[in-house]
């Protein structure tokens, strides 16, 4: 039953057995872990997804009574949307962390985040490993994705248009084709 520990703390909370105060820090985790699965679309899960603003507050839970674990400062960092519950959506990042943002906070616009360890990435005027060069971007560089093929993604990223090896992307599924 997965409304188990949420349902043993509002009986506990009904008969008096424990104030609010005293539901024990385990239980109320997995409560806030419990959340019904109510979705808003009909979209695929896991999708992606990408911040739209300047500053992004991420709440442990879905709903404003929730606590702001921490903010995004990046607009267009792309982020992966988990779960749905009414106009909340659970997102992950690029290191594993998650949280829910309300759904006015994202755009469907595809975003990719170069990662590298600590190398700059080429990308190339066409996708083949051998085209020339156009740019070399840096970790962590956000970039907006156009189009992708089985192993290149055509981004641009400020003023430069050019094709990267889709596995130093953060944002794109492996199998993924985007026209």
């Amino acid at each position: 039953m997965k409304n188990k520990p949420f349902l043993i703390i509002a009986a506990m909370l009904f008969l008096g057995v424990c104030t609010p105060g005293a539901v024990p820090a385990a239980w109320a985790q997995d409560a806030e872990a419990a959340v019904p699965s109510f979705r808003d679309t009909t979209l695929k899960l896991p999708r992606w997804a990408a911040l739209s603003g300047e500053k992004t507050y991420v709440r442990a839970g879905p709903g404003l009574k929730y606590p702001i674990r921490w903010i995004y400062k990046k607009e267009g960092l792309p982020v992966e949307i988990v779960q749905e519950f009414d106009s909340w959506r659970k997102i992950k990042d690029w290191e594993g962390g998650e949280g829910w943002v309300h759904q006015s906070l994202l755009t469907g616009s595809r975003r990719a985040m170069v990662r590298s360890e600590g190398a700059e990435v080429p990308m190339r005027q066409n996708a083949g490993a051998d085209a020339k060069m156009v740019a070399r971007l840096e970790p962590t560089v956000i970039a907006a994705v156009d189009r992708c093929t089985p192993g290149w993604c055509r981004l641009e990223v400020e003023g430069f248009r050019g094709w990267v090896q889709r596995n130093f992307l953060w944002g794109i599924y492996e199998d993924e084709e985007l026209n």
